[in-house]
């Protein structure tokens, strides 16, 4: 087989404007996005209130337990819009990136992988949540905004982040209230 190399454009390190992101070929990423409905408006300005820049860790902590709560409408728990996004996951794992763990939760996702030469960040990005969102307001009979613009990223750093990282992803749907076991919850490589 060959591989068309691609104008990736890596970024290397760079800053969307609030945290230090690597868009490189060959280092692991865990990657968050969610729905476009999932942290309201006020919600978000009141975290930006209390978490001034520099504080990120507690803010990021305090968004994902509000996402766990399961606000906004939770498209993601449709098993066929699920089914979409799984599908899209594993589509390119070995050729854009290399799949090490994820889940679809209600609301958000969750996905640790290693990209691979040839493939930014923000283009797996971009074409993760352009074909599901497309494909996803197709099954709910809707147009408009399904994902929230930005997704939240972060690069890890050794053996041990990897080894929390997984652990977080395996365990999210059971630290949520969804299922006992992390194996239980459909939408997840958990299960695998």
């Amino acid at each position: 087989m060959i591989h068309v190399m691609h104008n990736s454009s890596h970024t290397g390190w760079h800053s969307r404007g609030y945290l230090p992101h690597l868009d490189k070929p060959f280092h692991i990423q865990t990657i968050n996005f969610r729905s476009a409905d999932s942290l309201p408006a006020k919600v978000l300005k009141k975290l930006e209130q209390d978490f001034p820049k520099g504080n990120e860790s507690g803010k990021r902590k305090r968004i994902e337990e509000y996402l766990n709560s399961g606000y906004g409408a939770c498209h993601l728990v449709k098993p066929k819009i699920a089914r979409v996004i799984e599908e899209m996951l594993v589509k390119f794992d070995g050729e854009r990136y290399r799949l090490i763990a994820w889940v679809i939760m209600p609301n958000h996702v969750h996905a640790i992988i290693e990209i691979i030469e040839g493939y930014s960040l923000k283009k797996i990005m971009h074409s993760w949540k352009s074909y599901t969102a497309n494909v996803a307001n197709k099954i709910l009979g809707r147009s408009g905004k399904f994902w929230y613009r930005e997704y939240f990223d972060r690069y890890v750093r050794d053996a041990d982040h990897l080894e929390n990282a997984i652990k977080y992803v395996r365990w999210n749907p059971v630290k949520a209230g969804l299922v006992k076991e992390p194996e239980d919850w459909r939408f997840s490589s958990a299960r695998f």
